[in-house]
């Protein structure tokens, strides 16, 4: 009679990701508040974009809304610079990691 065999070894649990820490200094919430505010703005700037792109690709402006609008939005992406200037950051800084979702912007 062969001996039982040998019972297989357990597999050792997958490490447990840690979560990002919070950081609650007061002096810099407004960083990150300034930070998530700039992040918004800036979808919004980008699907402003695009849809103003969609809309002269279409045809559906005059010659004037689309230098009124070109104009607009040009602004619009150097104030979004000078912003990030004056809160340290860079556009690189507003495109959130939503984990297995990808990147927001």
């Amino acid at each position: 009679m062969d001996p039982a065999p040998a019972p297989a070894p357990v597999p050792a649990p997958a490490p447990v990701p840690r979560r990002p820490t919070l950081d609650l200094d007061p002096e810099r919430v407004g960083d990150g508040l300034a930070q998530l505010v700039l992040t918004v703005v800036e979808l919004l700037r980008q699907l402003m974009e695009k849809q103003a792109v969609r809309r002269f690709e279409e045809g559906d402006l005059t010659a004037e809304q689309e230098d009124r609008l070109g104009t607009a939005l040009m602004l619009l992406d150097s104030r979004m610079d000078d912003l990030c200037a004056q809160h340290g950051l860079s556009r690189d800084d507003l495109n959130l990691d939503l984990g297995p979702l990808g990147s927001l912007l």
